[in-house]
């Protein structure tokens, strides 16, 4: 009689734990993503004082001059924060361990995986072996990570859990299946992988899974202030808007061009992110914004005169054509938004963006990108699938002749 309640609030509570440790993961996977780029540019090495060699380490206010110098962070008090986030999360630490604060001073500082002090307790051990595993996976030319389809959707890199099962048990990494089940669902459970729906708990059988996390994508330092995980809205009524968000902050405009050939000019603080107010799509790029401002709706109506099913789309002989644009984003994202399903459509462009200079149009249909088809697929899911991609696409779309 109390099964149903007693599961939801078992579901619930599971659901935030898994929040929790995706936060807590993306910031292991900034903070690592930060120590490797302090390697190459040299900014971590051996330094001496006192006569004393300390190996491996950096000075506080050099790194924030680094932080400025490469717009990681806007002013020195952000970058500050950023910093203090990571010593919070036992990222780095003060090389003598007398300092708790991260001070903007001649002071150095260590990251732990660099003297092997970085606290492996339980939940790190399992984000660990889930980011290996994900590297495994997409390293293989014909792997499991498929496009497949369940419940009537299509899901991209999906895997089906007995085929994923089998395949832990071929490369050693577990003895069991049992052992191999149990390993999904504390990876599940960790936030790492989910259920294609978010209906099913991991377990060995036909049902399809997702990686939550692209561990590869280049993550900004800014997103370890922002308190909630990257992801998509769930709204399916947000309206779209064009923002930017600019170290000067500066005022920009944009043009939204409509079927009518229309022209708006739309005038909006420049920012670095998709902001959560902009709903499902958005002007794409790759960190949460910080900025409070309210968004500028551009376009909230479809800018299609009618709309096409992908069969006339993709017709011998019809009045469409393909064409394929490189996009490579820049410091604030690509420039584009899309909407709709089953074809996705390019509802605005921004003129000075990387996709204008690729020759990206309003009212193109999105046909693939990097390779996947999105034919069949909804603008949220084209959405989460750029969004967590690299910085450089590769999209197919098709325009009406002229």
């Amino acid at each position: 009689m109390f099964l149903a309640p007693e599961m939801d609030n078992i579901q619930t509570s599971m659901q935030k734990k898994a929040a929790e440790l995706e936060r807590m993961a993306e910031v292991l996977v900034t903070g690592e993503q930060l120590r490797l780029r302090l390697h190459e540019c040299k900014v971590i090495k051996d330094r001496r004082h006192h006569l004393r060699t300390y190996p491996n380490c950096f000075v506080a206010k050099e790194l924030i001059d680094w932080l400025l110098e490469h717009k990681e962070a806007s002013d020195r008090d952000t970058a500050m924060k950023i910093m203090q986030k990571l010593l919070d999360q036992s990222i780095i630490h003060h090389v003598c361990d007398e300092h708790k604060e991260f001070k903007d001073m001649k002071l150095f500082y260590r990251f732990r995986k660099d003297d092997g002090t970085f606290p492996l307790d339980n939940e790190a051990k399992v984000f660990m072996r889930g980011q290996r595993l994900y590297e495994k996976l997409m390293s293989m030319e014909n792997g499991l990570l498929q496009t497949r389809e369940e419940e009537g959707g299509s899901f991209e890199r999906a895997l089906v859990a007995s085929e994923f099962v089998d395949w832990l048990l071929q490369e050693g990494e577990t003895a069991t299946r049992d052992e191999a089940e149990q390993l999904g669902r504390r990876l599940l459970e960790h936030g790492i992988i989910q259920h294609v729906t978010n209906k099913h708990h991991f377990t060995d059988g036909a049902l399809l899974y997702q990686f939550r996390m692209n561990f590869r994508r280049r993550r900004r330092l800014m997103e370890v202030l922002s308190e909630r995980p990257r992801g998509i809205p769930e709204s399916h009524d947000s309206p779209f808007c064009l923002r930017k968000q600019n170290s000067d902050a500066g005022n920009t405009s944009f043009l939204s061009v409509s079927p009518t050939k229309e022209i708006r000019v739309v005038s909006a603080v420049r920012r670095s992110s998709m902001s959560s107010s902009c709903g499902s799509s958005g002007y794409y790029s790759s960190s949460p914004t910080l900025s409070s401002s309210p968004p500028v709706l551009c376009n909230p109506k479809s800018v299609l005169k009618r709309l096409v099913n992908p069969e006339e789309l993709q017709s011998p002989g019809g009045p469409y054509i393909k064409r394929t644009f490189t996009i490579v984003g820049d410091a604030v994202g690509w420039g584009f938004v899309v909407r709709g399903s089953k074809p996705c459509h390019i509802q605005a462009v921004d003129p000075g963006g990387p996709a204008a200079a690729a020759g990206m149009k309003v009212c193109q249909f999105v046909v693939s990108v990097n390779g996947l088809n999105v034919m069949p697929l909804d603008y949220r899911t084209v959405s989460n699938l750029i969004l967590t991609g690299p910085r450089t696409i590769v999209m197919e779309v098709m325009e009406e002749m002229n």
